[in-house]
């Protein structure tokens, strides 16, 4: 009698142990990212920049976090999204330039909140001459179930033209 007590003890205690460690298993699985739909949703957010940028609307623009920061060329970082939006007005009151953007790759963090984005950018005239072009990178975090751009830089792949030193 005491053994087969003893052997029901023992059999619920090993049912009990493989229950909990398949259900640890299930709470520790990554979620699944789906990488191509991530990078549709970047270039998403790349098209609609761009055709805010080009119909010089940048009062709505939701691209950068309030806590972006943004490194153009030839000048010192740009701290926050205000004063981003107020150089990217500037920059527009002197040009009819239009920009895109093509998102090249996308590297994805594990549970999916951060990506870090690289692409190429164009810039062409009113008649459509190319006039720049080059590299980015930009790093994007989802907050309130959306990417927003919380660094970015780029670089022109133009010839570099010497700069006098002062």
């Amino acid at each position: 009698m005491k053994n087969k007590i003893a052997t029901g003890v023992l059999s619920g205690c090993v049912i009990l142990l493989v229950v909990a460690c398949n259900a640890r298993k299930e709470e520790t699985a990554a979620p699944v990212i789906d990488k191509e739909q991530i990078k549709k949703e970047i270039q998403s957010r790349e098209n609609e920049f761009a055709a805010i940028y080009n119909a010089g609307e940048m009062k709505n623009i939701g691209y950068y976090a309030d806590d972006a920061i943004s490194f153009f060329q030839n000048r010192p970082p740009l701290v926050g999204k205000r004063a981003i939006i107020d150089f990217l007005k500037a920059d527009l009151i002197s040009n009819t330039d239009s920009i895109s953007f093509q998102t090249n790759e996308v590297f994805v963090s594990g549970d999916g909140g951060q990506v870090l984005e690289i692409g190429y950018y164009k810039v062409v005239d009113s008649v459509h001459v190319p006039i720049n072009s080059g590299n980015y990178m930009s790093l994007f975090e989802k907050r309130d179930g959306r990417y927003v751009c919380l660094r970015d830089m780029s670089v022109s792949d133009l010839p570099f033209k010497d700069v006098p030193v002062k």
